[in-house]
Protein backbone atom coordinates (compact mmCIF):
# COMPACT_ATOMS: atom_id res chain seq x y z
CA UNK A 1 0.00 0.00 0.00
CA UNK A 2 1.61 3.18 -0.84
CA UNK A 3 1.29 6.91 -2.68
CA UNK A 4 -1.96 7.82 -1.29
CA UNK A 5 -1.74 10.98 1.00
CA UNK A 6 -4.50 9.66 3.12
CA UNK A 7 -3.32 6.32 4.89
CA UNK A 8 -7.30 5.29 4.52
CA UNK A 9 -7.01 5.35 0.90
CA UNK A 10 -4.63 3.87 0.50
CA UNK A 11 -4.88 0.63 -1.77
CA UNK A 12 -5.01 -2.65 -0.21
CA UNK A 13 -3.08 -5.08 -2.63
CA UNK A 14 -4.12 -8.19 -0.13
CA UNK A 15 -6.40 -10.39 -2.62
CA UNK A 16 -4.16 -12.14 -4.69
CA UNK A 17 -5.60 -11.24 -7.94
CA UNK A 18 -5.75 -8.07 -10.20
CA UNK A 19 -9.87 -8.52 -9.65
CA UNK A 20 -10.10 -9.16 -6.50
CA UNK A 21 -7.71 -5.78 -5.79
CA UNK A 22 -9.74 -3.71 -8.13
CA UNK A 23 -12.78 -4.90 -5.46
CA UNK A 24 -11.49 -3.44 -2.87
CA UNK A 25 -10.95 -0.51 -4.20
CA UNK A 26 -14.43 0.27 -2.25
CA UNK A 27 -13.37 -0.63 0.96
CA UNK A 28 -15.46 -1.81 4.63
CA UNK A 29 -19.05 -2.30 2.28
CA UNK A 30 -20.42 -3.75 5.38
CA UNK A 31 -20.17 -0.50 7.39
CA UNK A 32 -19.66 3.03 5.83
CA UNK A 33 -18.06 2.58 2.49
CA UNK A 34 -14.60 4.20 1.95
CA UNK A 35 -14.21 5.09 -2.00
CA UNK A 36 -10.49 4.55 -2.68
CA UNK A 37 -11.01 5.97 -6.26
CA UNK A 38 -13.03 9.56 -5.73
CA UNK A 39 -11.42 10.46 -9.17
CA UNK A 40 -9.38 10.08 -12.11
CA UNK A 41 -6.54 10.59 -10.49
CA UNK A 42 -6.86 8.10 -8.00
CA UNK A 43 -7.81 5.67 -10.46
CA UNK A 44 -4.51 6.05 -12.51
CA UNK A 45 -2.49 5.83 -9.53
CA UNK A 46 -4.38 2.38 -8.56
CA UNK A 47 -3.55 1.46 -12.28
CA UNK A 48 0.31 2.29 -11.84
CA UNK A 49 0.32 0.64 -8.17
CA UNK A 50 -1.10 -2.87 -9.31
CA UNK A 51 1.58 -2.58 -12.08
CA UNK A 52 -1.03 -2.09 -15.14
CA UNK A 53 0.48 0.80 -16.07
CA UNK A 54 3.74 1.09 -18.66
CA UNK A 55 6.31 1.84 -16.67
CA UNK A 56 6.18 4.71 -15.02
CA UNK A 57 4.29 6.68 -16.90
CA UNK A 58 0.41 7.56 -15.03
CA UNK A 59 -2.53 6.23 -17.38
CA UNK A 60 -4.62 9.22 -18.31
CA UNK A 61 -8.21 8.95 -16.79
CA UNK A 62 -11.41 10.58 -17.28
CA UNK A 63 -14.71 11.50 -15.34
CA UNK A 64 -16.18 8.79 -17.73
CA UNK A 65 -13.70 6.32 -17.62
CA UNK A 66 -13.63 6.19 -13.68
CA UNK A 67 -17.90 5.90 -14.12
CA UNK A 68 -17.33 2.78 -15.88
CA UNK A 69 -14.31 1.38 -13.53
CA UNK A 70 -16.88 1.95 -10.45
CA UNK A 71 -19.48 0.80 -12.78
CA UNK A 72 -17.13 -2.67 -13.67
CA UNK A 73 -16.42 -2.79 -10.50
CA UNK A 74 -19.93 -3.23 -8.27
CA UNK A 75 -20.82 -5.61 -10.85
CA UNK A 76 -17.86 -7.97 -10.67
CA UNK A 77 -18.16 -7.84 -6.56
CA UNK A 78 -21.40 -8.70 -7.20
CA UNK A 79 -20.67 -11.49 -9.51
CA UNK A 80 -17.69 -12.50 -7.47
CA UNK A 81 -20.44 -12.81 -4.51
CA UNK A 82 -22.83 -14.87 -6.35
CA UNK A 83 -20.57 -16.93 -7.86
CA UNK A 84 -18.64 -17.84 -4.31
CA UNK A 85 -22.15 -18.73 -3.25
CA UNK A 86 -23.11 -21.17 -6.61
CA UNK A 87 -25.16 -18.87 -8.23
CA UNK A 88 -24.92 -17.38 -11.56
CA UNK A 89 -24.87 -13.60 -11.26
CA UNK A 90 -27.23 -11.09 -12.18
CA UNK A 91 -27.58 -11.26 -16.02
CA UNK A 92 -26.60 -8.05 -15.97
CA UNK A 93 -23.57 -7.52 -14.09
CA UNK A 94 -22.59 -10.77 -16.26
CA UNK A 95 -23.02 -8.57 -19.73
CA UNK A 96 -21.10 -5.95 -18.16
CA UNK A 97 -18.11 -8.11 -17.04
CA UNK A 98 -17.89 -9.97 -20.39
CA UNK A 99 -18.52 -6.69 -22.72
CA UNK A 100 -15.24 -5.31 -20.96
CA UNK A 101 -13.71 -8.51 -20.96
CA UNK A 102 -14.10 -8.25 -24.64
CA UNK A 103 -12.06 -5.17 -25.22
CA UNK A 104 -8.53 -5.12 -26.02
CA UNK A 105 -6.28 -5.62 -22.84
CA UNK A 106 -2.95 -4.86 -22.22
CA UNK A 107 -0.21 -6.43 -24.80
CA UNK A 108 2.59 -7.12 -22.64
CA UNK A 109 6.09 -6.11 -23.71
CA UNK A 110 10.17 -6.58 -23.74
CA UNK A 111 11.72 -3.27 -22.31
CA UNK A 112 11.13 -0.77 -20.10
CA UNK A 113 7.58 -0.08 -20.79
CA UNK A 114 5.78 -3.56 -19.59
CA UNK A 115 2.95 -2.59 -21.12
CA UNK A 116 1.28 -1.24 -24.82
CA UNK A 117 -2.54 -0.23 -25.87
CA UNK A 118 -4.13 1.84 -27.57
CA UNK A 119 -6.47 3.34 -24.89
CA UNK A 120 -4.25 2.13 -22.02
CA UNK A 121 -7.41 2.96 -19.37
CA UNK A 122 -9.88 0.61 -20.78
CA UNK A 123 -7.43 -1.59 -21.57
CA UNK A 124 -6.42 -2.37 -17.65
CA UNK A 125 -9.76 -2.27 -17.37
CA UNK A 126 -10.07 -5.16 -19.64
CA UNK A 127 -7.09 -6.76 -17.90
CA UNK A 128 -8.94 -6.55 -14.65
CA UNK A 129 -12.36 -8.04 -16.12
CA UNK A 130 -10.46 -11.17 -17.78
CA UNK A 131 -9.06 -12.10 -14.60
CA UNK A 132 -12.60 -11.72 -13.07
CA UNK A 133 -14.09 -13.78 -15.50
CA UNK A 134 -11.03 -16.50 -15.25
CA UNK A 135 -11.29 -16.78 -11.67
CA UNK A 136 -15.17 -17.08 -11.91
CA UNK A 137 -15.08 -19.95 -14.54
CA UNK A 138 -11.86 -21.46 -13.13
CA UNK A 139 -10.85 -23.68 -10.28
CA UNK A 140 -9.57 -21.36 -7.73
CA UNK A 141 -13.14 -19.28 -7.37
CA UNK A 142 -13.43 -22.25 -4.37
CA UNK A 143 -10.57 -20.78 -2.87
CA UNK A 144 -12.02 -16.67 -2.89
CA UNK A 145 -13.25 -16.03 0.71
CA UNK A 146 -14.07 -12.51 2.30
CA UNK A 147 -12.50 -11.39 5.44
CA UNK A 148 -13.75 -12.70 8.67
CA UNK A 149 -13.48 -9.49 10.09
CA UNK A 150 -17.13 -7.85 9.69
CA UNK A 151 -15.86 -4.20 9.83
CA UNK A 152 -13.72 -5.53 6.58
CA UNK A 153 -15.63 -6.59 3.30
CA UNK A 154 -11.99 -7.73 1.33
CA UNK A 155 -12.06 -10.39 -0.86
CA UNK A 156 -9.64 -12.60 -1.19
CA UNK A 157 -7.55 -15.85 -2.50
CA UNK A 158 -7.21 -18.25 0.50
CA UNK A 159 -3.38 -19.31 -0.11
CA UNK A 160 -2.92 -21.35 2.99
CA UNK A 161 -1.74 -24.48 3.05
CA UNK A 162 -4.58 -25.75 5.35
CA UNK A 163 -7.22 -23.31 3.01
CA UNK A 164 -8.38 -22.25 6.68
CA UNK A 165 -7.74 -18.74 6.59
CA UNK A 166 -9.75 -16.05 7.75
CA UNK A 167 -8.43 -12.95 7.51
CA UNK A 168 -7.51 -10.68 4.62
CA UNK A 169 -4.31 -10.03 6.02
CA UNK A 170 -2.89 -11.09 9.79
CA UNK A 171 -1.46 -7.13 9.70
CA UNK A 172 -4.78 -5.84 9.27
CA UNK A 173 -7.63 -7.56 10.93
CA UNK A 174 -6.74 -11.02 11.85
CA UNK A 175 -4.19 -8.91 14.60
CA UNK A 176 -7.12 -6.74 15.54
CA UNK A 177 -9.34 -9.88 15.89
CA UNK A 178 -6.45 -11.32 18.35
CA UNK A 179 -6.44 -8.06 20.31
CA UNK A 180 -10.21 -8.21 20.58
CA UNK A 181 -10.26 -12.19 21.75
CA UNK A 182 -7.73 -11.47 24.33
CA UNK A 183 -9.67 -8.36 25.41
CA UNK A 184 -12.75 -10.12 25.87
CA UNK A 185 -11.34 -13.15 27.61
CA UNK A 186 -9.36 -10.27 29.67
CA UNK A 187 -12.68 -8.76 30.84
CA UNK A 188 -14.68 -12.22 30.81
CA UNK A 189 -11.50 -13.49 33.94
CA UNK A 190 -11.64 -10.50 35.87
CA UNK A 191 -15.19 -10.25 36.16
CA UNK A 192 -16.76 -11.89 39.44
Amino acid sequence: MTGSPDPALAFPFLGGRPCLDFVATLGKRHATPLERIPDPDALSRWFTEAGLAAGENQVRVTARELAEARLLREAMYRLLHASMAGGAGDPADVVRVNAVAAQPDLAPQLGPAPWAARSPARAALSTVARDAVLLVRGPLLERVKECGNPDCSLLFLDDSQSRRRRWCSMDRCGNLAKIAGYRSRSRAASAP
